[in-house]
């Protein structure tokens, strides 16, 4: 079975059109070529939902870094951004359940589905005629999965996805390059507290001889 190219997809729509798209947002770091990518092709309105970033300090820490580089940075002048609420205690409900699942798994999937969720019922309530992810410019997450999950979501919701992998065309690597023109804070983990102790055992496991 041939796979799917997202990203020729996304470019077709926007070619067709210029949509209104509620885009989630998780760092500033992922939002960085993303913006740059498609500003000028759609009316955005970022939507930071990301109650998987724990402790609220972490949080706190990487919306302002979001929005000091929205702020500075020319392609994403004038794009607003929408606070969602936080709820950790929300992530919490299902992640402990999975303590020791790797990147991808289990934990990680059932995350990503909350957050699409929660911006697709966002899209709606703004009528913004799609949703769509930074989360699929960075290489350790599924960007099958997570176009496979926003068309699920977008059927179920009646709003439209907008398929995206933004780490095609050095994607990825732009993002690094921008983050360094604006000394942008890049976290290490995706956010949640289980993540986080995966990569510091992988540390330890590379220091030990």
């Amino acid at each position: 079975m041939q796979k799917r190219n997202y990203e020729a997809e996304m470019q077709e729509i926007l070619k067709s059109q210029k949509p209104r798209l509620l885009l989630h947002v998780c760092c500033a770091p992922c939002s960085s070529a993303c913006l740059e990518k498609i500003s000028e092709k759609a009316e955005i309105q970022i939507y930071f939902y990301n109650p998987n970033i724990i402790p609220e300090q972490e949080y706190q820490y990487r919306l302002s870094e979001l929005k000091r580089f929205v702020s500075e940075f020319p392609p994403a002048s004038g794009i607003e951004i929408i606070e969602g609420d936080y709820e950790p205690e929300k992530f919490l409900a299902f992640a402990q359940e999975f303590p020791d699942e790797p990147e991808r798994g289990i934990r990680c999937q059932k995350c990503i589905s909350m957050r699409l969720q929660k911006t697709a019922e966002k899209a709606l309530e703004l009528k913004a005629g799609y949703f769509a992810t930074t989360l699929t410019l960075s290489p350790h997450k599924d960007a099958p999965f997570i176009n496979t999950e926003g068309f699920r979501i977008a059927e179920d919701k009646g709003v439209s996805w907008l398929p995206t992998d933004f780490k095609k065309k050095e994607g990825y690597k732009r993002s690094i390059e921008l983050s360094r023109e604006y000394c942008l804070y890049r976290q290490d983990f995706c956010g949640c507290p289980f993540s986080k102790k995966n990569r510091e055992l992988e540390k330890l496991q590379k220091q030990t001889p």
